[in-house]
């Protein structure tokens, strides 16, 4: 075989050896995203299990506000639908939807001295708070594994083996304009 046969033989394999990283990159990248929804998800179940116990402590006090208790169980049927059908732009809204009707429970439990005396009831109110951190931060950590992806699967040459093999776009986690706007306390003891 020729000088030229054996350049060629190696700027193939150099050449198979370069799109074989790319793709292997674009996989971590993909996998970074799914591991990163995963961790959302855990602590989104987790948030899931412990609103009943909420709930139920606070339907112990009979004059308790009902439609209260309701708003925070419909949302809570929301999150956990999209959680299960992993729909990133569902989850946004219901979220929304969630965190502001924990915040009119938590501001309506204020008027009950007993409801908010109670040992249950602050542990509770506590590990949510604890939770509804926790899904920030892992809410940032999701948000940046997408952009990483997105913008990999758009810069050349990764775009290339992108579309080639078909890896496609993330979707970020996106909360409504109320979900990071400043809490207005006098709306929520009103």
């Amino acid at each position: 075989m020729s000088v030229l046969g054996w350049i060629l033989i190696a700027v193939a394999a150099a050449l198979a050896a370069y799109v074989a990283m790319l793709y292997n990159g674009l996989v971590n990248v993909k996998h970074a995203v799914s591991r990163a929804w995963s961790n959302i998800d855990v602590l989104l179940k987790q948030r899931h299990d412990e609103i009943p116990k909420l709930v139920e402590t606070c339907r112990q006090y009979r004059q308790f506000e009902q439609e209260t208790l309701e708003k925070v169980i419909r949302a809570r049927a929301l999150v956990q639908a999209a959680r299960e059908k992993q729909d990133v732009s569902a989850l946004g809204p219901a979220e929304s939807a969630l965190r502001s009707s924990l915040g009119g429970l938590f501001a309506v439990a204020e008027a009950y001295p007993d409801l908010k005396a109670n040992e249950n009831f602050l542990q509770l109110q506590a590990r949510i708070s604890q939770l509804e951190n926790a899904i920030a931060d892992r809410r940032e950590f999701y948000n940046e594994s997408v952009n990483v992806n997105n913008v990999r699967i758009e810069q050349f040459p990764d775009l290339i083996v992108a579309r080639t093999f078909k890896f496609g776009p993330a979707k970020l986690l996106e909360f409504g304009a109320a979900e990071i706007a400043d809490v207005d306390m006098k709306q929520l003891f009103a």
